[in-house]
């Protein structure tokens, strides 16, 4: 009776194609981190024949991006349609649970009749427990070959050659096939032999991953399915040299997207003729309603993409939009949006430098030769950026600083722009009820009993006063110490941190509120009492501020700890206390911390200090 039924549905669904046409079927290829490092898109350095060949008979989108510039928040986004950060999955493994409002695709493509494969990568940043049953297979042998006769496909494909770890491991240069001499380095990046090679071998893996594709083409033409299968290849976000993955510039959001859409779904072409450009502005938040709209299903209202190809295709949009938040152990929260030519990004916490180490990222020999670099003197103002506090607001015209180096926000002439851009975003973020704005382990505890999608939708919270605070924290006055003292006495404790982190960002100008940030430090908030404990540091109390941040290492919240962990290294506080505190804290959840970022963090102020894990038993494993 259910195939009979799937059937009935596959066959009432075709009539939109033609009574002569069956659903096409539909072949994602994935490849992970890399920019659009490709012929196609015209770099000369890169060696990919199959993406070329494919963009010539199909179609290649010039605007096209990640909504988050790492893989976990980027797939959470894809798999729902739903901004990663307006579900409280934006943290980098953060395993929040998803909203039963808020579906995963495939299951409505299922639904649809379709047989739906995953190989094999999922990461969807969610409650493990909710990944169950989306896919007919997922795992590294699922296959659309095993579906029932004459049944369409939804296959995805993903390929991790390309990912940030192939840099890791260096091959002898006589093995290298693009010449690191011949490396066009962007401006920011130091000229050392270790960026040069890790560019070079980096190339080699974008080369590799074509050819996998070339592979996964030909299968799919020896199937005798090319003809009624819409092939689409894109990767999951940009990378992965230094300021590339993490960071929401061009560099870590921009990605390769190529449409093949064979003769007979021609109704389908967004351009009249194959081998072409589209410039319409698209990101991965649209790919569910597009995918809904391509096999002519309802859209659920839900969703906050707008379908790009298909019977429901919508207007072109002027914006897009990104975020990131938490990357691994070190936090560090900024929103962007750009529309064909502009990009805007505010950053909330510009008192951190883009440069935060992250255990991960310093695998790559060329990131720590250019830290090296810095710590010798030896970069020019664009290449040191990197390593200082950040501006609050960053604005740039991507047609002509293609590496965003020429900040535009505060030129007289850029206003009219900047403002229009500071409009969308906040508009943005208030329209999708962005939970970033409640501090990581503040929003779990909050969160316990439902989820961050169903909490900022109940009433129990308003966004926009909170949002207000964070844009008053982050504009940082002397004439604002009133307000953010007053904040830290507000009944919503993301109003308190907010107002702790503007006198933080204050620093010794803070003083007059130094009794409010006392009492602050003892907040049954974590986070809160971990920004007060660091503006307190910074006006000489030292002693208070440290006794406090060792009281949040004991919190059962991982991300408390983190926080305060990450805290501590920026205050290089050594003291014996210090050390005995995160030695103890290490010993009590080595074996049992959920995600163990806190523990990448012990680890680096271990090692920073000098100290011998094996003395104390400690046995870090990542």
């Amino acid at each position: 009776m259910k195939r009979l039924l799937s059937l009935l549905i596959t066959m009432a669904l075709g009539v939109s194609f033609g009574k002569a046409e069956k659903l096409p079927n539909i072949l994602w290829i994935t490849s992970e981190d890399n920019s659009a490092f490709l012929g196609c898109y015209g770099d000369p350095f890169a060696t990919t024949p199959h993406l070329d060949a494919l963009a010539k008979k199909g179609f290649r989108y010039t605007h096209a991006y990640a909504n988050a510039p790492v893989c976990a928040p980027t797939r959470n986004t894809i798999i729902t349609g739903v901004y990663a950060n307006s579900g409280g999955n934006q943290y980098m493994r953060s395993t929040n649970d998803k909203s039963e409002q808020v579906k995963f695709f495939p299951t409505l493509l299922r639904d649809a009749g379709y047989y739906c494969t995953n190989n094999n990568k999922e990461d969807y940043n969610v409650n493990g427990s909710q990944t169950k049953n989306i896919w007919n297979e997922s795992g590294k042998n699922a296959h659309y070959k095993n579906r029932k006769p004459g049944q369409p496909f939804f296959a995805v494909f993903n390929s991790t050659i390309s990912h940030e770890s192939s840099i890791h491991k260096l091959k002898p240069e006589a093995e290298l096939r693009h010449n690191p001499k011949k490396v066009s380095l962007p401006p920011y990046h130091p000229d050392t032999p270790a960026m040069r090679r890790d560019w070079a071998q980096y190339y080699d893996k974008v080369e590799d991953m074509d050819t996998w594709v070339g592979k996964l083409l030909q299968e799919l033409e020896e199937s005798g399915e090319a003809e009624n299968t819409i092939v689409f290849y894109y990767a999951d976000h940009g990378g992965v040299l230094g300021r590339s993955k993490r960071f929401v510039y061009e560099t870590g959001t921009h990605v390769p997207f190529i449409i093949h859409i064979p003769e007979k779904y021609k109704q389908l072409w967004p351009n009249a003729q194959t081998g072409t450009t589209v410039d319409r502005l698209i990101s991965f938040v649209d790919l569910a309603p597009t995918l809904l709209s391509i096999v002519d299903r309802p859209i659920p209202a839900y969703l906050q993409g707008v379908p790009f190809l298909g019977s429901k295709k919508s207007a072109a949009p002027r914006y897009v939009f990104m975020f990131k938040d938490r990357m691994d152990e070190r936090y560090d929260m900024s929103r962007a949006v750009r529309d064909n030519k502009y990009r805007y990004i505010r950053n909330y916490t510009p008192f951190r430098p883009h440069g935060q180490h992250i255990e991960y990222l310093w695998r790559a020999a060329s990131l720590r030769s250019w830290e090296e670099e810095f710590k010798a003197g030896r970069l020019n103002e664009t290449q040191a950026a990197f390593w200082k506090s950040k501006p609050t607001e960053e604005l740039y015209d991507t047609e002509n600083d293609p590496w965003e180096i020429n900040n535009l926000a505060e030129k007289p002439e850029y206003q009219a722009i900047l403002k229009r851009l500071q409009k969308a975003n906040r508009d943005w973020m208030l329209r999708i009820k962005d939970t970033g704005f409640i501090p990581e382990a503040e929003l779990m505890d909050r969160t316990a009993s439902t989820t961050s999608y169903d909490y900022m939708r109940s009433g129990k919270f308003e966004l926009e006063p909170v949002l207000n605070a964070a844009e008053l924290a982050t504009t940082p006055s002397v004439k604002n110490i009133p307000e953010l003292t007053a904040l830290l006495r507000a009944d919503d404790a993301a109003k308190r941190y907010w107002g702790a982190t503007g006198l933080l960002i204050l620093g010794e100008k803070a003083k007059p509120a130094i009794t409010a940030l006392k009492i602050a430090a003892k907040d049954k908030s974590p986070n809160v009492a971990t920004a007060a404990s660091e503006a307190l540091y910074h006006l000489g109390e030292k002693e208070l501020a440290r006794k406090s941040l060792i009281a949040v290492l004991n919190s059962p919240n991982s991300f408390a700890r983190t926080h305060a962990l990450t805290t501590l290294d920026y205050l290089n506080d050594s003291a014996k206390e210090t050390q005995q505190a995160v030695i103890a804290m290490t010993q009590k959840y080595l074996k049992t911390s959920p995600n163990g970022y806190d523990l990448r963090a012990s680890q680096w102020l271990i090692e920073k200090w000098g100290i011998n894990p094996e003395k104390y038993q400690i046995d870090f494993k990542f």
